[in-house]
């Protein structure tokens, strides 16, 4: 199954503002990014391993930032490549079709920066559309198998890949 969704470029500068401010506060080390050895693919290219619920990003020399994410739900999943087409800052969030069946009562659109909207900070469209690397303001979330095909990320991990990658960047999903 494939799933839709619309994001929407923040318009106001303190919008834009308020996105760029994110905790460097500690974490645990299993919730923690951090740089570890990985080789066999092109710097700047993104990793998405959904068993293991991290992403990777690789930086050259056998290297890669590793950043933990949750990563959706059993019979949502999917595998692939793609490529980043959009980065927006504090985007709203328009429900899919198959979100909005599950839960109907949710609004048609809801407004970026709101505690309800799913997207967090910043999101990273995908080129067919269909799915983003995002934020989230369900920061237990993390880690687990939770969404509809979307990758989540803490807000202050979204704000660091956002500042690393650029509209092209190579995606490649796997389990």
């Amino acid at each position: 199954m494939h799933h839709y969704f619309r994001v929407f470029a923040a318009t106001s500068a303190a919008a834009i503002i308020s996105s760029l401010a994110f905790s460097l506060s500690t974490s645990t080390p299993s919730v923690a990014r951090e740089i570890v050895t990985f080789s066999g693919e092109q710097p700047g290219t993104i990793i998405v391993r959904t068993n293991q619920r991290r992403l990777y990003l690789i930086l050259g020399d056998g290297r890669a930032i590793s950043y933990p994410v949750g990563v959706g739900r059993p019979g949502k999943q999917w595998t692939g490549t793609s490529f980043v087409n959009g980065k927006y800052r504090n985007p709203a969030w328009s429900p899919p079709a198959e979100v909005r069946r599950d839960k109907p009562s949710l609004p048609d659109v809801i407004p970026g920066g709101s505690a309800r909207n799913p997207m967090g900070v910043a999101a990273l469209t995908l080129a067919q559309g269909e799915y983003a690397i995002h934020g989230t303001n369900a920061p237990g979330s993390i880690g687990g198998f939770v969404s509809y095909g979307c990758i989540r990320m803490h807000n202050r991990d979204i704000a660091d890949l956002f500042n690393r990658v650029d509209v092209g960047t190579r995606v490649v999903v796997t389990r």
